[in-house]
């Protein structure tokens, strides 16, 4: 329980930007990792493109929700 209250009070610290930059270093992460190890690439691209539309979108929801509801 510590770790997720630890983890709540950090993320009010954070600037719009320092969300963004969060995405960017997961992104690029991701790019190195497929780059420079094969068995990532192979396992990214050999999975179906309607797999990561349906993980986007489920992930996507609970955002939604609370942007609007």
């Amino acid at each position: 329980m510590k770790l997720i209250q630890w983890m709540d009070s950090n993320a009010r610290k954070m600037k719009w930007y320092d969300i963004s930059l969060v995405k960017l270093t997961v992104f690029f992460t991701t790019l190195f990792l497929v780059t420079a190890f094969p068995v990532f690439r192979d396992f990214a691209l050999g999975i179906s493109w309607q797999i990561y539309l349906v993980i986007a979108i489920v992930l996507m929801l609970p955002l939604l929700k609370k942007m609007f509801f």
